[in-house]
């Protein structure tokens, strides 16, 4: 394979010289930004899209995006740094280089709850029924997103021949990223490696979770519903889709995946937090 190439072998796809950034005047511009940037707006524009549906105001929208936004990338960027110490503590200068990835979204969606729960108490906003909007925006904002990760040829698991397998050219991604076991794979005079492409998943996961979640957010049983069953479904794609990657971050001193622990508890909270709400609205209307 060609160092810059990228192919699906068992659905017949081969992607000749698929470029990680391109140039305008002379600036480089990577491919990765582009790529989270549109899926930003687009997060945005159903935020706005749903509130005008249920006749809500839709500048919270655009004043949580102004705050929400920018709290949300250092978020995910401190994240990933804490968690991912040992590789830029000889290098401290690239920690502000996030043009390589390096943004976890537990991190992201952190910052910018904080950011909007700070905001809603300012200007006296309802908060819940804010964030019921702003879960489907982080749905189609990380399905789009995701697709960073494919220019930048990261965020894969270890090998598979299923029908989406994905092969990348070893000189193309991390080696960090080549895991021993996964490097068991490559053949005698190979240069790639076959491997699950756990972007494609998540991306298509979260796909699904918004079709859902959208056409039940009229139907919802209290403010804050949607926000707790996107906690729910994107905690448990996330658990599976975690446990076959080949860059997982781990708690410090141990080799217990950070993520997984925190999609386990995502989960647990959200089917908590619905099925109480649920039999308080119950009792409520019993008495």
């Amino acid at each position: 394979m060609g160092v810059n190439d990228i192919s699906f072998p068992n659905l017949n796809i081969y992607l000749h010289d698929v470029p990680k950034n391109f140039t305008v005047f002379g600036f480089t511009i990577a491919l990765y930004g582009v790529v989270i940037a549109i899926g930003m707006m687009c997060g945005v524009a159903i935020a706005v899209h749903d509130r005008k549906s249920r006749g809500l105001p839709e500048e919270p929208v655009w004043d949580a995006a102004l705050i929400g936004i920018p709290c949300g990338i250092i978020g995910a960027r401190i994240y990933y740094v804490i968690f991912a110490w040992d590789f830029y503590k000889n290098d401290p200068i690239q920690v502000f280089n996030i043009r390589q990835g390096g943004l976890a979204i537990y991190g992201g969606v952190l910052g910018a709850l904080i950011s909007l729960f700070i905001y809603c108490k300012v200007k006296k906003v309802g908060f819940l029924e804010l964030w019921d909007s702003v879960a489907l925006g982080f749905l189609i904002g990380q399905a789009i997103g995701r697709w960073g990760n494919f220019f930048n040829r990261e965020v894969f698991g270890g090998y598979t021949d299923n029908i989406l397998a994905m092969r990348l050219p070893v000189e193309a991604v991390r080696a960090r990223d080549i895991v021993p076991a996964l490097a068991a794979t490559i053949g005698e005079g190979e240069n790639f490696i076959q491997v699950h492409p756990t972007f494609l998943y998540e991306s298509l996961w979260n796909l699904a979770l918004l079709v859902i979640l959208y056409n039940y957010r009229k139907h919802k049983k209290f403010p804050g519903e949607i926000m707790l069953l996107y906690i729910t479904g994107y905690g448990i794609g996330r658990f599976w889709i975690e446990s076959i990657r080949t860059d997982q971050l781990y708690i410090t001193g141990t080799t217990i995946p950070v993520s997984m622990v925190l999609a386990a508890v995502m989960v647990c909270i959200g089917v908590g937090a619905d099925i109480l709400l649920r039999i308080k609205i119950k009792k409520e209307a019993s008495s």
